[in-house]
């Protein structure tokens, strides 16, 4: 099987950007920026974090999973678009393909998970700050951690399975320029009732359930914040989480770009702009989350600063 954009149970499958082929260099210069910036700012994170006695605190663990997570879901996709853009190498196997699948979801839903852990963090040092290091025990983290990582890891393995058995005839092209569940799906001649249920399940049982977590939390923060003194008091008790309320505006608005547009957009949306923000999903949050906590959080913004004067 290779990954060419196209084909299935053949001896190689393909991947393919449709209609894009003339650009695809010029496409492949922000992709391949985005992605060092994302390789090297994350490894960042996860060196200070690692080092750093000022940030072994439960913000900052969250944080470290976050950018573990961001790492292995950008390098499950990128370097293969890239080897598409520039090299022309489109092949795959069916079993890469169904590793890839695997990682994507698999660490999407991790992701997810995070950020719901990080606006659960935000609500106990807000709303019970004397309270913050007795709840958020390094045993608790390291098991919220595990059970985030087990949640994705349970919900995505059925997802290969459904799409493994699965009869192909429709030729070995897949028109993404990584192995998106739906693209293989749709290569097959059986019955994929199954996979269009599941699919949205999945991402109903996940993101559903994280975005509802993170909207009750943000509601309790509000409320608490609200009601405090000062107007400045107010302010620095929002401040801690403009951060995290940045990483989730970046996180779920390309990811409900695709969701609605692949649902209710019909043909109206060319196939090209849908696989380009299927890819910047995947790229955009390991990218500027990194960006986005060093500029706002002063700890590691002073932990990044004193590093550059060591040299």
């Amino acid at each position: 099987m290779v990954l060419s954009f196209s084909n299935t149970y053949f001896s190689d499958w393909k991947i393919e950007n449709p209609g894009l082929e003339d650009r695809h260099f010029w496409i492949s210069l922000p992709f391949c920026t985005m992605y060092v910036v994302a390789v090297v700012g994350n490894c960042g994170l996860l060196y200070l974090i690692r080092y750093e006695d000022s940030l072994h605190r439960s913000m900052y663990y969250f944080l470290a999973m976050l950018s573990l997570t961001d790492l292995v879901m950008c390098s499950t996709t990128i370097p293969k678009a890239l080897c598409i853009f520039w090299f022309h190498l489109k092949e795959i196997s069916f079993d890469e393909c169904l590793v890839q699948m695997f990682f994507i979801y698999a660490f999407t839903g991790m992701e997810s998970g995070v950020l719901m852990l990080m606006a659960l963090d935000r609500y106990v040092v807000i709303c019970y700050p004397l309270r913050y290091s007795t709840i958020l025990t390094n045993p608790i983290i390291a098991k919220a951690g595990l059970a985030t990582f087990l949640r994705g890891v349970l919900l995505v393995i059925p997802l290969t399975f459904i799409i493994q058995r699965l009869p192909y005839c429709r030729g070995n092209i897949i028109h993404h320029t990584y192995c998106d569940h739906m693209a293989v799906a749709k290569l097959s001649c059986g019955n994929i009732k199954i996979n269009v249920i599941y699919g949205p399940m999945v991402a109903l049982l996940i993101g559903g359930f994280d975005i509802l977590c993170i909207s009750v939390s943000y509601t309790m923060i509000l409320w608490t914040v609200v009601s405090l003194s000062s107007a400045e008091a107010r302010w620095k008790a929002f401040s801690t989480c403009t951060a995290h309320i940045c990483a989730i505006v970046f996180s779920y608005c390309p990811a409900f770009f695709c969701f609605f547009s692949h649902r209710f957009g019909g043909h109206s949306i060319p196939p090209s702009c849908h696989i380009i923000v299927a890819n910047i999903y995947l790229l955009l949050p390991p990218t500027m989350n990194p960006v986005i906590y060093g500029v706002k959080t002063k700890l590691i913004r002073d932990c990044v600063i004193r590093i550059l004067f060591m040299f």
